[in-house]
């Protein structure tokens, strides 16, 4: 359990900002305006559910509009609150300037369970919710576009589009007001996946630069490394399963609001994903060691820690006791500011959360393009590119054969070679040069500046500097 004196999460937010920014010699004033939000919006709404009229407590904070639209989730959860908005929001602004996509950030939030309600309950509530906020334009495809968040996914994303259009019959960019929609709704391909895979691009640049390995006491590729994964759902599940299913990673520990499972021969994930869905947590999942104190399970020896779930998971009670030598925030603040010192000091290597989880704001970005151009990604060139390769293919094989040469080209790569880019391989190429470019602008501060510590301050001063640059160009 966190001490009392831990910061909360939005200080630790802005205890890290500040670690970063006095680094940069941007002048007060500038910085007072690159840290603060610049508006958040409450709302408080009645739906008749049950026979009787229930209120509910709503959020979407604005911290900087130096880009527009601004971009950020809306999450449902019972710990909602002003503060931690404001403060996702903020990371929402980093990660967006980090990665390079053109918003600034935003967040929202609604205080309930929503396992507490059916499921047309939870429309009625969503979309009543997205009314609040889209006639006030804090839902907007040229504003404000929201996205999946924790409790939310492509169900919600789909009613609060459709919401919005009801509202905007005129307005043909009108599903650009949402991302990470269903397909058949104006979704992209490999949206839902894409933060747990941005997790696994982020580890596989990582483990390219040598140095940066050794720093973390470790060695080789992400082949056979031993992986503990706190939170199985979206992000946590998809981030396990490529690791384990295409960088042959064990997933030694799991991690789950009901305890933990361990079993150092490695974890089926889909598995344990399927027991989850059938009996509510890991508890009685008979292929590993069940732990009911889940959390003990971040002080067992591994080689790398995913914290994929809540914020504030390490902190100062038990970050002396973390053994990861490398940590990947794959959740927003899951390390306190606090358990970070504790951490760098020990020589933990922490991959922060603004890069670590930016596959979700990157795809975002590519469905948002996608809604304002009306056209699926790979529809004008996919078969022109198969033809063309079919070109080379045939010139080779005829070359081949008036060499004599019984070999041809195999079927197999013939097939591969030939097949173009969907729009799936397309956004999962996009996403790789994402990561692999935001980590490799980010690992040149840490590793060219000797006041630079760690790559989170890193990922600050890069982000803090296009922000500022942003805000000199508007002028002021």
């Amino acid at each position: 359990m966190a001490r009392s004196d831990e910061p909360s999460f939005r200080d630790s937010v802005n205890m890290m900002f500040n670690r970063a920014v006095a680094l940069t010699g941007l002048p007060p004033g500038l910085v007072e305006k690159i840290r603060v939000c610049n508006a958040t919006y409450t709302v408080r709404f009645g739906v008749r559910l049950r026979g009787d009229i229930h209120t509910f407590t709503g959020y979407r904070s604005v911290h900087s509009e130096h880009m527009e639209p601004v971009k950020g989730g809306i999450r449902y959860a019972t710990s909602v609150n002003q503060n931690e908005v404001e403060a996702l929001a903020a990371l929402m602004t980093f990660k967006c300037a980090l990665v390079e996509t053109p918003f600034g950030g935003s967040k929202g939030g609604l205080c309930l369970d929503p396992r507490e309600w059916e499921e047309h309950e939870m429309e009625q509530i969503t979309r009543r919710f997205a009314y609040e906020l889209a006639k006030r334009d804090l839902i907007n495809p040229s504003q404000n576009v929201p996205a999946p968040d924790m409790g939310t996914g492509e169900r919600e994303m789909a009613w609060i589009a459709d919401q919005y259009m009801r509202m905007n019959t005129t307005d043909i960019n009108g599903r650009a007001c949402v991302t990470g929609k269903p397909l058949n709704a104006g979704g992209i391909a490999g949206r839902v996946e894409a933060t747990g895979r941005g997790v696994q691009y982020a580890l596989q640049e990582f483990f390219r630069h040598k140095d940066d390995v050794a720093a973390a006491g470790l060695d080789g590729k992400l082949d056979g490394k031993r992986v503990i994964v706190q939170g199985l759902g979206n992000v946590g599940y998809h981030a396990a399963k490529f690791l384990a299913d295409e960088d042959s990673c064990k997933i030694i520990a799991i991690i789950e609001r009901d305890g933990g499972i361990c079993n150092y021969d490695g974890l089926d994930v889909d598995d344990v994903r399927d027991w989850i869905a059938a009996h509510g947590g890991v508890s009685g999942y008979p292929h590993g060691d069940y732990v009911s104190d889940g959390a003990a399970l971040l002080e067992y020896e591994c080689d790398i820690m995913i914290p994929a779930a809540l914020e504030g998971v390490i902190h100062l009670s038990n970050a002396a006791r973390v053994k990861a030598p490398l940590i990947i925030e794959a959740a927003n603040g899951p390390i306190t500011a606090g358990a970070d010192e504790i951490l760098r000091k020990k020589g933990t290597i922490i991959i922060p959360d603004m890069y670590a989880n930016a596959g979700g704001v990157t795809v975002s970005y590519f469905e948002w393009v996608k809604n304002l151009s009306h056209i699926r990604f790979g529809r004008m060139q996919r078969r022109q590119e198969e033809a063309r390769h079919q070109l080379l293919v045939d010139e080779l094989n005829r070359v081949m054969d008036a060499a004599g040469l019984s070999e041809h080209l195999s079927e197999s790569f013939t097939q591969r070679y030939l097949s173009g880019a969907g729009e799936l391989e397309l956004v999962r190429s996009g996403l790789d040069d994402t990561m692999r470019g935001a980590y490799q602008t980010m690992r040149e501060v840490w590793r060219s500046r000797d006041d630079v510590e760690d790559l989170r301050v890193a990922a600050y001063l890069v982000s803090i500097g296009r922000v500022a640059d942003s805000y000199r160009a508007k002028g002021l």
